[in-house]
């Protein structure tokens, strides 16, 4: 298949791009490169520079046909979307709607779009079934519930086939790339800057949540499980239905757990420093991923959490300064 990857320089765009060409498809990558990077992007693809927040480019872009499209493109910054809630609507939710509308021009019929664990913002139960109420308590899950709901009404009134993947930790590196952020506030990519000597500490944010160590518990999942879930839920894309799953290994690693795995895989001491709780961070979340196993074959082929941090950790070791463009 003709692939369009929105966000396709990005941190998960760029490494599903690689799994979407190494089964044989072909992918164009639209990315404006503003929170991307040019050197990430899959060796084979091509390269699209456009920014969904200008209708006429993703129009343009989408144009010359697809198969199908998979939608990364997004700010994901949580305490930025609390400060600037208009930058997250108006890039993630106007970006999308363009995008949509693009797609509908171009009779493009499936898309898998990159969702979040964020819509449900403090569960009511652990592990997360993809029938917990949606509550996002900040703008960034907010504005992804709002795709969400787009994209099921789009499925029912044009016949788009759309399947939603509810992301919870994505961790790991794969094919050269990784993660690459600025700022940087994923725990695993963090904790290993501290290990280089890049950070000073690792700060841990909690340590009085009612867990067996105090510290906040999370789900990870490989980045490589998480690309073969995105090429399932493509062939999965029926058309008029909007289907949603979640996505994580469905065990939970607390902060200290994952410091302590991470001198293990480097053999190094790593400091850190105590802080208070960030608002609104939940005690854990966990996914209860049942549904994705059922209807779609999927199962996690690394669900080692020392794997992920080792990807991780040769990546950052093989690319010291990111990807420094």
């Amino acid at each position: 298949m003709k692939l369009l990857v929105t966000g396709g320089a990005g941190y998960v765009g760029s490494i599903v791009s690689r799994q979407l060409l190494g089964a044989g498809h072909e992918v164009v990558v639209l990315d404006n490169l503003e929170r991307g990077h040019r050197a990430a992007v899959a060796p084979q693809a091509r390269l699209a520079v456009a920014d969904l927040r200008d209708p006429g480019a993703v129009l343009q872009a989408v144009s010359e046909g697809f198969d199908g499209a998979l939608h990364f493109a997004a700010f994901a910054l949580v305490g930025e979307s609390i400060a600037h809630p208009e930058r997250y609507y108006r890039n993630n939710v106007l970006g999308t709607l363009n995008l949509l509308e693009a797609l509908r021009a171009a009779e493009v019929s499936r898309l898998v779009f990159s969702s979040t664990c964020a819509v449900y913002g403090q569960p009511d139960e652990v592990p997360i079934s993809e029938a917990a109420p949606p509550r996002p308590t900040n703008a960034y899950g907010a504005s992804k519930l709002a795709v969400d709901g787009m994209i099921g009404d789009y499925c029912v009134a044009y016949g788009l086939g759309a399947v939603s993947l509810r992301y919870f930790n994505v961790a790991g590196a794969s094919g050269g790339a990784g993660e690459d952020h600025d700022p940087e506030t994923h725990l695993i990519p963090n904790i290993l800057r501290t290990a280089q000597g890049r950070n000073p500490y690792v700060e841990v944010f909690g340590t009085d949540y009612p867990t067996p160590d105090g510290t906040a518990i999370r789900d990870y999942i490989h980045i490589d499980d998480l690309s073969a879930a995105h090429l399932l839920a493509l062939d999965g894309a029926e058309p008029g239905r909007h289907r949603i799953f979640n996505l994580g290994t469905g065990r939970g690693f607390s902060v200290r757990e994952m410091i302590a795995a991470a001198q293990t895989v480097t053999g190094l001491q790593i400091a850190t420093r105590e802080a208070a709780r960030r608002p609104g961070d939940p005690p854990m979340l966990v996914a209860a991923g049942q549904r994705i196993r059922d209807e779609l074959g999927w199962e996690p082929r690394k669900p080692e959490i020392e794997t992920m941090i080792a990807d991780a950790w040769s990546f950052q070791q093989a690319r010291p300064d990111g990807y420094s463009e």
